[in-house]
Formats: C-alpha cells, structure tokens, sequence
C-alpha cells in the first residue's frame, strides 16, 4: 500500500492529487488499485499517512500521531538542480573540494538565483540549502570577497581545466570567436574604470571593458577585463596569447568582426594562427573604386573574390538592404519635418533670423548622420527653408546598403566560402553572451566592487554563470518557459522537517535530472 501523488496544471493554478493505492499481481502481472482518493486531507495528514506506511512494521516508533510537526525548510530545488548542471560540466571538480572552491561554485549559484552583491549571496545563503548541497555553513563577507581574489589569481588555470574537463581532456578547438564590450560603472573608484568609448550610451559613466573568447559553438571559453579606456584592438593580443600559452594550440582560427582584427592584430598572429573578419565599409568603396569587387557582386547571393593573397566573401543581405533603406527615408522625413516646422515659424514671425533655422536644421541633419546626401536649400526672399537629396551622393552612398564582405587567409580547400561565412555570422552567438552577461538575466552591473582582481573575480563568475545557464536551456529548450521562470519555480521547493516525538527528520522531494 502507497500514497500515489501527482500534479497537474489547470491555467495558472497548479494541483496536487493523493490516491491510497496498492499493488497486487494477477495472471503473473503487477496491477495496481485505488482504495481511497485523498484529496481531502491536509498536507500534515498526507504525510502522516506515508510515515506511517514507511513504519508500518512497527508502528510504535511512531507514537501519538499528534505528536507530528511539520516545518518548511530551506529552499532546496534550485540549488540542487545547479549543482547537477554544473557537475556535468566539470565544474566542482576543476574549482575543487576546498572551501573556496565550494564558495566560487556557491558565488556562480547565486548569480543565476539572485543577482546582486557579494551581501546578496550572503543572505541568499541562509534561505537555500547551502550546507546541505554544497556542504558550506557559517559563511560571511570577507571570505567571500577573498574568494573573488583566488578566482582572479587562479583564472586561466582553471579554464584550461574547465575546457579539459567538458571536453574529455582532447585538444582544444580549431574555431574561436571573440568580441569585446564594455560595462559602465556607478561610481568612481574601481581600479579599471576609465572612461572610453561606450557601447551603453552612457558617455558620462567610466568603464570597464571587457573581452570574450568562445567556441565555435557560442560555449564561453576565457574572459577578460581591461581598463575601461583600452581599445578593442589591444585585447586581441591577450586573446591570441591565452589561445597559444593557455590551450597549447599551433594552429587555429580566429574570428572577430571588423573593428577587432585590424592590420595591425593580423599581422601580429603567430604563425599557424588564421583569421576570419569583414571590412569597413570606406575598405569597400575602396575595393569598388579600384574593381577588386562590382555591383554585380551584390545579388544576394555568396560571391568570392581572390585579392593579394587574401579571400574576400562577398555578399548582400536583401532583408537589412530594405531595413537601411527604410531607415534612410525615415530620417529624411525627420528632417523635412524640422525643416517645415522652421519655414512655418519664419513665414509667422518676420523678424525672426533664417541664420538660426539654418542652423537648427543643420544640427537635426548631423544628429540623423544624413550630411552625405542630405542638402539644405534656403530662400531668404520666400524666407523659405527645405531639406533636399543629393542624388549623385545618395547613389554612392546606398550602393552598399546591406553588403558585407568577409575577409579570410584561410585556404578554400580547407573551407568553403559558405563556410567561412556561417562562421562569421556565428559571431552572433558571443553578441548574445554579452546581452545574457550584461543586460539580460546575470546583470553584470552593479559590480559593487572596487579592486582590480575582484573586478576579474566577478566577470569570471558571471561568465561561468552563463556557461551554466547555457547548459540549462539545453536541457528546457522544449518546456516554453525562460531560465528565470524555471529557476523561480525551483527556488519554491524546499525541504520539509518532520519531528515525531522529538526525532527530527529532514525530508526533500525526490526528483531525478534527466540525461536527454
């Protein structure tokens, strides 16, 4: 005899069913029966019952019935289920059985639990079942802040392992992507901030910048801090020596877009080392003025040019030609608008200047970056002010709208040409580990910390995070709902503790990881 218990879903409400059932065998088969439906009891009943039937061999160890105390416990789903995920990638075996190794492997936990400071984890620590899952008790600020110090001393060690461990100890991989962003700071005392060029449109903010390397499939491989003033192309050099020194490898590709790997990085990669990027746009004009590649080229389909030793995959997307397009004609419109606003005004106050809409429609033409092609035409007689197209200009500025031109040394007996662009539009994939790190879910912002190795410390934890969140989503790609949505879920199980005249049991709800 058994408590058979089951869950179903009726829009947002969520109900648990109980049946007191029992098996029997019947023409040499296992059947089972209802005896009773359950439903009705309470879940201090319900649990009295499966104690109950646990001891039915002896009942006295039991006592009065009564005497039952149920207590919820720590929250236990979420942590548990982590600590599954991050045992399949290798992760408590390469940060190790020691206290800081358990306090780093808590640290990445809580980033995906609860974003927030080194206190935060802190205090999520005495809600979830740290000690029970990790075997951590008693911890505290300081020693956490140092952990931070071991992760970043101890950083490329662990990722050459980390990158062992998930890959059965081969080589490491022939394709790497890598791309750079920054994070701004509040506040200005940490060691790396320096203001530079923002990505966040915060020009008033110091940065940090920050470098990530991930493999061909978008799986995070090495991460690294800069100070916040340092250029995208003065990263690439400590990417190359990490791909060198780090992983041992003598023969690799690198991919990175077209403000990254510049002549200078090229020229500086060591031999065995290739590259995969795309030119700017003024190398294009460039190139078609001196008809290395012509309009004909831009069809929409995959096209390759053979220049000075170098492969040139050439290609124009008809979806975001139509979008620059349409952006094209909509700030136009912008600035035809400004300008009408201003001839109204001028022809409703005579005595106002046509210097000052000239330049205020001026200012609207630079905001919208249409000065190329866009002219101002003034009739100071009709006190008149309107926008128009420089055709020619346009012309030549439209040309390459939507075209992009990969630029490659690696040999086309060792890859096609289409291959060598699906792999520069897999540079997508470290764009989205950026918005996962930096905007999205793990929030690397508010860093709370001012140290340079604890700056480290930190994005080394949130890129560790996201590897973990990236295996995760493997595994709920099929369940329709985001990583928050099914770590919140998990963060409501919690542990139950029975005391039965005075012997306390903890008990959790038994689940299993699937391995699909």
């Amino acid at each position: 005899m058994y408590i058979d218990t089951a869950k179903s879903k009726r829009g947002d409400k969520e109900y648990t069913r109980y049946l007191l059932r029992d098996s029997y065998r019947e023409d040499g088969k296992v059947k089972h029966r209802t005896i009773a439906n359950l439903g009705e009891c309470s879940a201090a009943e319900i649990a009295a019952m499966k104690l109950a039937l646990k001891h039915k061999g002896n009942l006295a160890v039991l006592g009065n019935i009564d005497a039952i105390q149920l207590k919820q416990g720590k929250r236990f789903g979420a942590i548990w289920v982590l600590n599954q995920v991050a045992e399949r990638l290798g992760l408590p075996q390469v940060l190790g059985s020691s206290r800081k190794g358990k306090l780093a492997l808590w640290q990445i936990m809580a980033r995906i639990i609860g974003q927030g400071s080194r206190l935060s984890a802190l205090r999520l620590s005495e809600s979830h079942a740290v000690e029970e899952v990790l075997g951590l008790e008693d911890l505290n600020k300081d020693e956490i802040y140092r952990c931070l110090d071991w992760l970043a001393e101890n950083q490329e060690s662990l990722e050459k392992m980390l990158w062992q461990q998930r890959n059965g100890g081969t080589a490491a991989p022939q394709l790497f992507l890598y791309d750079v962003t920054s994070s701004y700071l509040e506040g200005e005392e940490n060691e790396l901030a320096a203001y530079g060029y923002n990505r966040d449109g915060k020009k008033s903010k110091k940065q940090i910048v920050i470098g990530l390397l991930t493999d061909a499939s978008g799986k995070p491989v090495a991460v690294r801090v800069f100070e916040g003033n340092t250029v995208d192309t003065k990263t690439v050099a400590e990417q190359i020596r990490i791909l060198a020194n780090g992983f041992g490898v003598k023969e690799v590709t690198l991919v990175g877009d077209r403000g990254m790997l510049k002549t200078p990085q090229l020229d500086a990669l060591p031999e065995g080392f290739s590259f995969i990027t795309a030119i700017t746009k003024p190398m294009m004009l460039s190139m078609l003025a001196k008809e290395v590649i012509q309009p004909s080229l831009f069809d929409g389909q995959l096209h390759e040019v053979l220049h000075e030793g170098l492969r040139y995959i050439v290609r124009c997307n008809p979806i975001r030609q139509k979008e620059v397009e349409a952006s094209r004609e909509s700030k136009f419109a912008s600035a035809t608008k400004k300008a009408a606003v201003w001839a109204q005004y001028l022809n409703e106050h005579p005595k106002a200047k046509i210097a000052t809409a000239h330049k205020a429609v001026e200012e609207k033409i630079s905001q919208l970056r249409i000065q190329a092609w866009a002219t101002l035409k003034i009739d100071e007689g009709k006190r008149t002010i309107t926008v128009e197209k420089d055709t020619d200009r346009l012309a030549t500025e439209s040309q390459l709208d939507g075209v992009y031109v990969i630029k490659t040394d690696v040999k086309a007996e060792v890859a096609s040409q289409q291959i060598i662009h699906d792999r520069y539009k897999d540079l997508s994939k470290v764009e989205f580990a950026f918005r996962t790190m930096k905007t999205g879910y793990l929030e690397v912002r508010p860093i709370f910390v001012r140290k340079d190795p604890r700056t480290r410390g930190h994005v080394f934890v949130v890129m560790l995070a996201y590897l973990l969140i990236q295996e995760l989503e493997s595994y709920w790609k099929d369940l329709g709902l985001t990583t928050k949505e099914g770590i919140d879920e998990l963060a409501s199980i919690a542990y139950t503790t029975v005391t039965v005249n005075e012997v306390i049991s903890c008990q959790r709800p038994q689940y299993e990881l699937s391995a699909s």
